[in-house]
């Protein structure tokens, strides 16, 4: 997500300094190659030395401590924001550890592949796809606009809600359909213990349906403890409905299901088009 932010900023023309903050050595000397960073950095001083804007590109879990590590080095005015997926514990947890006068705004981009690291970036990741705002209590309306001109910047669409109602809303459309698709690949994967060679028959369908379950399991892991109350309400829904198609298929009732199957198809087709993924970047 860093990555790929820094190359479109650079894409883009944008007439700003950017550093990049890595441990790895191997992916600094990358960021430096790509021309995707001015300065490559090793510790949070060095990053964040004279920074008007900071972005924790990290998982949520950690997130945190980043912050932990590069508050006694921002100056106030400093702009914080983040790209993690769930906001409300977030928030409070990054505002307690940032000094006064220094403004927290949360951020998520909803963009991003199954894949991870800087090999993964592109320049086109965020380009027409929503940002997400979330203020906390120490964001002045300057600082909400410092963050939204960044995303606005690299071709996005910004939209500023309040944290808990970003939380509801990304535990049923992003958080719920990772547990779901882990959940179907480990069935099939049971299924194919009984069944050896089942999991070689699998086609577009399955392999479409399934392809975020191949994303990072320690975030999504993280994702799900910090948003717990949320993807359990959604996970409850979600059986509701399984358990509502279950009993249509149990009856035998062909106009049941044929009904539910075709309002789901009438909302799957008024849906915008996906933000690029990495396969479709030049």
């Amino acid at each position: 997500m860093g990555g790929s932010l820094a190359r479109a900023v650079k894409e883009a023309g944008l007439p700003w300094h950017v550093r990049g903050l890595a441990r790895d050595p191997a992916t600094r000397r990358a960021a430096l190659a790509a021309g995707a960073v001015d300065e490559a950095c090793a510790t949070a001083a060095e990053a964040a030395r004279g920074a008007d804007l900071v972005v924790i590109a990290l998982p949520v879990r950690v997130i945190p401590d980043a912050a932990r590590d590069l508050a006694p080095h921002l100056a106030p005015g400093t702009v914080v924001t983040d790209v993690g997926s769930t906001k409300a514990v977030l928030t409070r947890r990054v505002e307690d550890l940032l000094p006064p006068g220094v403004h927290f705004v949360g951020g998520h981009p909803i963009a991003g592949t199954e894949e991870s690291g800087f090999a993964a970036s592109f320049a086109g990741l965020y380009r027409g796809a929503r940002c997400l705002l979330t203020p906390g209590a120490s964001a002045t309306p300057e600082a909400v606009a410092s963050v939204r001109d960044l995303w606005e910047s690299v071709g996005m669409r910004v939209e500023v809600m309040d944290a808990a109602t970003h939380d509801r809303i990304l535990a049923v459309i992003s958080h719920l359909p990772h547990v779901v698709a882990y959940a179907l690949v480990n069935a099939a994967a049971r299924a194919d213990a009984s069944l050896p060679g089942l999991l070689s028959y699998t086609g577009g369908g399955f392999r479409d349906f399934t392809r975020i379950a191949a994303s990072h399991p320690a975030m999504w892991r993280d994702i799900c403890l910090d948003n717990r109350d949320e993807v359990l309400r959604a996970l409850d829904e979600f059986l509701a409905e399984a358990g509502r198609l279950r009993s249509l298929i149990a009856a035998g009732d062909g106009a049941g299901l044929e009904e539910a199957f075709a309002a789901a198809r009438v909302v799957r087709r008024s849906l915008a088009p996906a933000p690029p993924r990495a396969e479709d970047r030049p």
